[in-house]
């Protein structure tokens, strides 16, 4: 079953105004899936680094003058290269074929942002555009049910489908939001997949990881530590290796898309706390895979932590297909005031408290300070995410 994608739009937009394409997300996020929809209609060579033969038929390709290579790959209106990542010297084989002006839109697909954008600075520089597609939003994931009707206002769905759309944020908070996992009828067994050494292929494969089993244990001290502050340095004595083995694994986890930092905000440091974060992850399935604890039960005692890494993952899942024209941070000062989400665009700082029950906690702090309305965020704003 096809979830039609935002991000539909954006990869039309790469592709006709000619330059390289190069999107980037999480394996089984649906990056081929929806290069498959958009194009499908046209004339498509698709190949897959994670397959020898198919590298080797992109070298033989590529030894032969431009036009000839690509009329071995059978002059494809559009050539797509998937887990580019995989071959080094890929964006300089494709920045010559993108200069000699061939008749062909290239796009290269990736799981690792870590080797691949390296490679595109170098050589394509100018010449691509890039699209992060991140697991479903909310608002696409909703399509799956049977009920949903999109061109209803979303109040009265709201109104209407309140249940529905509370057991519908259940199973989302506790399975997430990968394309697959939705749309299946047994969740748990392709999060377990998913959350077992898959995700982190890309990490393991880069050698910069002498013990496989530290990625396990570093994720799900995050995972128990969501919604906190999180110390580099406690998590290197926790984890019993030094703190710049951590930050490189978490510098790889992030290029890998399974987590993301999210920076404190401030303008006088002398009473706001400025150089700590929070981690969150892409998607709170994973989160609650890593923990063993599937429940959708609302009552469970972590709720407002997955809440919280929730909406912060839709908002920053909004941020990322947009291409991060938002900066994302939480707020807090040295005497405890806080505020979990802040967003600034263009000079415009918007706030927001994130509660599952709405217990209110004194935000005049942050208004008093900057001279914004700290916005309360509820599982009622779950349609509304997309608007911030």
């Amino acid at each position: 079953m096809y979830l039609k994608r935002e991000a539909e739009k954006f990869l039309q937009e790469i592709t006709a105004d000619g330059k390289v394409g190069i999107i980037l997300g999480a394996r089984q996020v649906g990056k081929t899936t929806l290069v498959e929809h958009v194009f499908g209609a046209r004339k498509v060579c698709f190949l897959n680094f994670d397959i020898e033969s198919d590298k080797a038929r992109f070298l033989s390709a590529a030894a032969l003058p431009p036009l000839e290579g690509l009329k071995a790959l059978g002059m494809p209106e559009i050539l797509v290269i998937d887990e580019a990542q995989r071959m080094p010297e890929v964006s300089r084989i494709i920045k010559g074929w993108f200069d000699s002006r061939l008749p062909v839109k290239i796009l290269l697909l990736g799981s690792s942002s870590l080797d691949l954008l390296s490679q595109s600075a170098e050589s394509l520089t100018g010449r691509n555009r890039k699209l992060t597609l991140p697991p479903l939003l909310f608002s696409e994931a909703i399509q799956s049910t049977g009920w949903f009707n999109p061109d209803l206002p979303k109040d009265n769905v709201q109104l209407h489908f309140a249940p529905q759309l509370k057991s519908f944020l259940m199973q989302r908070l506790c399975y997430g939001s990968y394309p697959e996992v939705v749309t299946s009828s047994k969740p748990e067994s392709l999060l377990r997949e998913l959350s077992s050494d898959y995700l982190w292929k890309d990490v393991m494969q880069t050698g910069l990881v002498k013990h496989p089993d530290m990625i396990r244990r570093l994720l799900l001290l995050l995972a128990h530590q969501v919604g906190s502050e999180v110390s580099v340095s406690e998590l290197a004595t926790q984890l019993g290796i030094a703190r710049p083995t951590v930050e490189r694994y978490l510098d790889l986890l992030v290029q890998t898309f399974v987590i993301f930092r999210l920076p404190s905000y401030s303008t006088n440091p002398r009473k706001e706390i400025s150089k700590s974060q929070k981690i969150f992850f892409w998607d709170t399935g994973i989160r609650n895979a890593l923990l063993n604890q599937l429940s959708q039960d609302e009552l469970r005692p972590d709720i407002g932590k997955i809440w919280e890494n929730w909406v912060i993952a839709e908002v920053a899942k909004n941020n990322a297909l947009r291409g991060y024209p938002a900066e994302l941070y939480f707020w807090r000062t040295r005497s405890q005031s806080e505020v979990d989400l802040v967003v600034r665009c263009n000079d415009v700082i918007r706030a927001f408290e994130i509660k599952w029950a709405v217990r209110p906690r004194s935000s005049r702090a942050f208004s008093h300070a900057y001279q914004v309305n700290v916005e309360m965020i509820t599982p009622n704003q779950s349609l509304m995410l997309g608007d911030i």
